[in-house]
């Protein structure tokens, strides 16, 4: 999956200008899969649009700046089927988080603490949204499919940190051996 793909699912979805494309992306239901930041979705619509893969037109609004709203076009939609039927590649998943658990006889006991429970509140609350959009996409089995794998990834890591979260505590009281 690229940014080009994302853009193109995006916007099976519906119509959107580039600025609610990126907040899809970043915070809205595809926020999930790839990252894609403004630096990457602008070109990636300006090839889309070359291509004929999506539609640009502009929308005037009196004392505001010229929105450009972009829509799939038929070949879009066809690039767009195309892609998903690519293998996947391997999810990749990166954690600063658990850098720290693994250097954890390091880290002050009383920060350790502190980042568990910060860890453990920050899971609540990805688990929290989820599941309001677990809620609003009930008639579209696919994105109900994702979310609630999403659920289940966040439910996991949530249980893992309440259960095992000691483990790291121990460690930093152990404290690690002087560098020699």
């Amino acid at each position: 999956m690229n940014v080009r793909t994302l853009c193109l699912a995006i916007l099976y979805f519906g119509e959107a200008t580039g600025y609610e494309i990126r907040k899809q992306a970043a915070e809205g239901c595809f926020s999930h899969f790839i990252e894609a930041s403004y630096g990457s979705i602008y070109p990636a619509l300006t090839r889309l649009t070359q291509e004929g893969l999506i539609r640009c037109r502009e929308e005037h609004a009196s004392g505001k700046p010229t929105r450009k709203i972009y829509e799939l076009t038929e070949l879009g939609r066809a690039e767009l089927v195309s892609a998903l039927h690519e293998t996947p590649r391997t999810d990749v998943f990166k954690s600063e988080f658990l850098l720290q658990g693994v250097c954890a006889e390091l880290i002050d006991v009383r920060h350790l603490e502190l980042m568990l429970a910060e860890r453990e509140r920050h899971l609540e609350e990805q688990l929290e949204s989820l599941r309001r959009d677990e809620a609003s996409v009930a008639d579209r089995p696919g994105t109900l499919f994702a979310v609630q794998y999403g659920i289940a990834l966040t439910e996991a890591a949530l249980g893992h940190v309440r259960a095992r979260g000691s483990l790291l505590l121990e460690a930093a009281r152990r404290k690690a051996p002087a560098a020699a």
